[in-house]
């Protein structure tokens, strides 16, 4: 099977307003879409209100605490996991809706564009400003989610001043690349890889035919894999199928056999223990629950 080129790649899309080009929500815990390895078209601002967990951005792993700031680039392959009790505030948007401030500060987006190069992804929690900028991001959500009059132009100066202190106090010269982080052209053939994945989770894959994909010895690709995403490929590539089970379990009249066989699986035992250890429940619980 082919490897995917740059163009097949898809990247998550959000459809944010033309006028107001910025989506404020809070999530409890991280649900398994995002447990995959995923990029967008947006910028994303994540503030860790309680909990714990760590994000793999660009195949380098940042642990994360209550207070916490992360900055995630359009660019950066990233996938989150939760270790316990997590609420984050998650804000996206679009990079354009600062384009007439760039006019006269065009360095006001320099914490994404210069990501890995004098900004790093998790900003420095030691930094007296931190406060600052928790401050700036729970005003932010307030206005947001009152919506009362003119409360655009107040969540948009807070987002300008928000940028301008990170640009003020967060960066750092000679920034090292961490020991886990992995380079840019390694990271696109996973992606190639990821693609073919999820293109074809049902196909019998072997670790042999993924490496061969992007040309690269089984135990060297098992090795980025992991390092990227997370986890070996091979169960990553279960998680994938099972994520697609549990859609058709809660969606589709299939019978839980054909599903299995339809998401790659070649025996309903193999199935049923493995949606009963990665979801927590059985593929017959699940399906009566939506029945």
């Amino acid at each position: 099977m082919r490897a995917a080129r740059n163009a097949d790649i898809p990247r998550e899309k959000l459809v944010l307003a033309k006028h107001y080009p910025i989506q404020v929500v809070d999530t409890i815990g991280v649900s398994a879409y995002y447990q995959k390895l995923h990029w967008h078209d947006v910028l994303e601002i994540n503030l860790i209100k309680s909990g714990t967990g760590y994000y793999i951005i660009n195949g380098q792993t940042f642990e994360f605490q209550e207070g916490d700031i992360l900055l995630i680039n359009s660019n950066d392959l990233h996938c989150a996991y939760e270790t316990k009790d997590l609420v984050m505030q998650v804000i996206s948007f679009d990079a354009n809706w600062f384009m007439n401030s760039m006019r006269f500060d065009p360095e006001i987006l320099y914490p994404f564009k210069e990501m890995g190069v004098h900004f790093t992804n998790l900003l420095d929690r030691d930094k007296p400003q931190i406060i600052e900028l928790r401050t700036l991001l729970m005003e932010l959500q307030e206005e947001h989610d009152k919506g009362e009059n003119s409360f655009g132009s107040i969540v948009y100066a807070n987002m300008l001043r928000f940028l301008v202190c990170i640009n003020r106090h967060f960066r750092t010269e000679g920034l090292a690349r961490g020991k886990d982080s992995i380079g840019a052209r390694q990271l696109e053939k996973m992606r190639k890889v990821i693609y073919d994945m999820e293109q074809n989770f049902a196909h019998p894959w072997t670790l042999e035919e993924l490496a061969g994909l992007v040309y690269l010895s089984p135990s060297r690709f098992s090795d980025l894999f992991r390092r990227a995403v997370g986890t070996p490929p091979l169960l990553y590539l279960i998680h994938i199928r099972l994520a697609h089970a549990a859609m058709l379990l809660e969606t589709s009249e299939m019978k839980i056999t054909d599903i299995a066989l339809e998401c790659g699986f070649r025996s309903l035992s193999n199935f049923n223990r493995l949606f009963k250890k990665h979801v927590g429940t059985s593929p017959k619980s699940s399906k009566s629950r939506t029945g």
